[in-house]
């Protein structure tokens, strides 16, 4: 499940606990513009011990490569091996607009900041000339006895393909279950040809247990279309094949036509990227995504249409 939930953080210690009870093996967190990714995972290692824990994900330019070893290592102790350490790039939006860093090479800055945490993590010193960066006689004063995995924000070939070569998986998300056959099949190619275990593939995967839904797709455009139009989410719907189908859409919205590009948003996007309609339905959509090669299927809840968030994650809870 993606944590934290809606409200003081201070106030959800029952909420965290809850979903061990249910079934819940893992609480995930993501980093965009409301709590950080670690201090609620931090909170879940104390009220909820039993649950593993994970990133989704930090980016790599706005904490320093040795400040993000110091704060995985921390939660990696806090937590021993119950913490995988999720990073990626992000995007130019939260990179650049938000942070005021420049949002350049993604590329090399994730795959050099894999390379450093890996050296980081045993405790050696490191001083490195890194494509996209220099580390000068860096060591992690308080090594972590178990190294927590690293999987990798990854959306189009080049960063799956790293992913599965270099780190121990990757994280995706906003996808359909067809697409998770294809993008999977790469990160797994990857991890073989490079002799890796198969790789954990984590997915964000989006929810509105919901059956009304014409209101769910009148709701949940505006959703879609904030990620859709993020340059990199962008390129990544057209490296799926998704150009035609969501043209009318893009060009109205860089028109700056927001209205008449939600109006021009196929319905069939909507289904395609968010799971809604019974939680049974739900479920079983949920398991065509494991079915398509997800490994770690980490829920959203998206509460449109009336969905009360608290129902909904005791309403979609693992059965055996």
């Amino acid at each position: 499940m993606t944590v934290p939930f809606v409200g003081p953080l201070h106030e959800q210690a029952d909420r965290f606990r809850e979903l061990s009870k249910l079934g819940y093996t893992d609480a995930w967190t993501a980093e965009a513009d409301g709590h950080d990714g670690l201090t609620p995972l931090s909170l879940a290692s104390v009220w909820a011990p039993e649950l593993r824990l994970g990133t989704a994900i930090l980016p790599v330019f706005t904490r320093g490569p040795a400040l993000l070893a110091q704060s995985a290592a921390a939660l990696a102790s806090a937590a021993p091996g119950r913490f995988v350490l999720g990073i990626g790039s992000s995007s130019n939006v939260i990179v650049e607009r938000w942070n005021a860093i420049p949002f350049e090479e993604p590329y090399r800055r994730v795959r050099d900041t894999v390379r450093f945490l890996r050296a980081a993590f045993t405790g050696e010193k490191v001083t490195e000339d890194f494509e996209s960066f220099e580390i000068r006689g860096f060591r992690l004063g308080d090594p972590p006895e178990q190294q927590p995995p690293i999987v990798v924000a990854a959306l189009r070939e080049g960063m799956l393909r790293l992913a599965g070569r270099e780190a121990d998986g990757a994280v995706v998300n906003w996808l359909s279950p067809t697409d998770a056959e294809r993008v999977t099949a790469i990160v797994r190619e990857a991890a073989s040809a490079a002799g890796r275990p198969a790789p954990e593939v984590a997915a964000r995967i989006f929810v509105c247990p919901s059956d009304d839904r014409e209101r769910v797709l009148a709701e949940a455009k505006r959703l879609v279309a904030a990620y859709l139009n993020v340059p990199v989410y962008r390129a990544f719907h057209e490296w799926l094949g998704r150009t035609d189908v969501l043209g009318g859409h893009w060009e109205r919205w860089d028109a700056g036509d927001r209205p008449g590009s939600l109006d021009a948003m196929p319905d069939s996007v909507v289904d395609d990227l968010l799971v809604h309609g019974t939680p049974e339905e739900c479920r079983a959509t949920i398991a065509r995504y494991v079915a398509a090669g997800i490994t770690t299927p980490v829920l959203a809840i998206v509460p449109l249409a009336g969905v009360d968030a608290a129902e909904a994650v005791r309403d979609l809870a693992p059965r055996s």
